[in-house]
């Protein structure tokens, strides 16, 4: 579903991405790690056409972003960093527009899309306030069932917990995990024990570079009787 091709991007004298290559089938949950700066949220765009790579593609099931980024972007969810929304916006009303954006004109069908997409968040109590007035951990919420909306086959999430309380992230990391059985999901994270507890397969990219690619438990096979943060700082030299 999701085929990466040496991808290259630097920044005047950084090299932020430097040659990351890898694949995710249908049913995976890649868990995406590396410390602040390790290029990350830049992989991330490019792969979803934000970003526009110096060299090297992303394929979304079999389309080339470089070729087609607006069929790449119908075909996934994008949850980027600090879930970016219309603060004056009301979740409802939000969420309608994104369904608009994405193609439901029929007023019926989007609000079976928006309902769907709340229920599954569980924005119910909130759907009426405005963003702006909404906690951290709601405006998450709200950019994660844009995310998830359309019923993509491809889900990126960028720390799609960040922000939430326990029994929140809880909620959401259960909800990737139902939904990933159709899916292919790329979830970056901090959050190691979210890795052990959802992720089918772990990247590690350090100084733009992949170091590591393994299933959880071959990371912790490296070093047997390890923990996962020990394995990291092993890996990328420092802590997430």
């Amino acid at each position: 579903m999701i085929e990466v091709k040496g991808l290259v991007k630097s920044y005047g004298l950084k090299r932020a991405v430097d040659g990351v290559s890898f694949t995710v089938k249908r049913g995976e949950i890649l868990g995406f790690l590396g410390p602040n700066g390790a290029g990350k949220s830049t992989t991330m765009k490019m792969i979803t056409g934000f970003v526009r790579p110096d060299s090297g593609t992303a394929l979304v099931d079999n389309v080339d972003v470089l070729l087609d980024p607006v069929a790449v972007k119908r075909k996934l969810g994008y949850l980027p960093e600090n879930a970016p929304a219309y603060p004056e916006m009301t979740v409802q009303e939000f969420l309608a527009f994104i369904a608009e954006v994405r193609g439901y004109s029929d007023p019926r069908a989007r609000a079976a899309q928006v309902e769907r997409a709340i229920g599954l968040t569980h924005l119910s109590s909130v759907r009426g306030q405005t963003i702006e007035t909404l906690s951290k951990g709601y405006k998450q919420r709200v950019g994660f069932a844009q995310a998830l909306l359309h019923d993509p086959p491809v889900l990126i999430l960028d720390e799609p917990t960040d922000g939430l309380d326990p029994n929140q992230k809880n909620e959401v990391r259960t909800l990737i995990k139902n939904m990933a059985v159709e899916k292919a999901v790329i979830l970056s994270t901090h959050i190691l024990e979210e890795v052990e507890a959802i992720c089918t397969r772990v990247i590690v990219i350090s100084r733009g570079k992949l170091v590591a690619d393994e299933t959880p438990a071959q990371l912790l096979a490296r070093k047997p009787g390890a923990r996962m943060d020990e394995i990291f700082r092993s890996l990328t030299h420092t802590d997430v």
